[in-house]
């Protein structure tokens, strides 16, 4: 059994951090300060303003932060790991859909799917963006995947 990591992450902190700041500006100026010009709904407005405003600037940091973390894209649309296992019927209908073999190419595509979890462009070949599809062979040397 592993131990379960407890420590907080680095979206977490800054999630905390924002919060607190936050909360700390809206105490800066009381609602009941003799100084206070405006009505009171309208400070109240302002303060819930000021949150959102630095909530969403947080939110739109730690996403940046997360894109910058992952190479700077989002996603890849072929390669390992680039589907889910509930996207592999799909993608190996497509494959397969201009081959007269058409049930054991969707049979082997989708064996291939679910283990490489990637399935190449195209009705054929451009196996290169996948190469545990590309690499997967059967007994004699051929290739198993379609």
């Amino acid at each position: 059994m592993q131990p379960i990591n407890t420590s907080p992450t680095r979206k977490e902190k800054y999630c905390c951090f924002f919060t607190l700041l936050s909360i700390y500006i809206t105490t800066l100026h009381p609602l009941n300060s003799p100084s206070n010009h405006f009505p009171l709904h309208t400070t109240i407005m302002a303060k819930l303003f000021l949150i959102l405003v630095l909530t969403l600037l947080a939110i739109s940091m730690l996403d940046q932060a997360t894109v910058i973390a992952k190479g700077g894209h989002h996603h890849h649309d072929y390669g390992p790991g680039s589907l889910k296992s509930s996207q592999c019927p799909g993608q190996c209908t497509r494959r397969c859909s201009k081959t007269q073999y058409h049930k054991p190419c969707m049979f082997f595509c989708q064996k291939c799917c679910a283990k490489c979890l990637c399935v190449p462009p195209g009705y054929y070949g451009n196996k290169q963006v996948c190469p545990c599809y590309n690499n997967w062979k059967t007994k004699e040397g051929g290739p198993k995947c379609p």
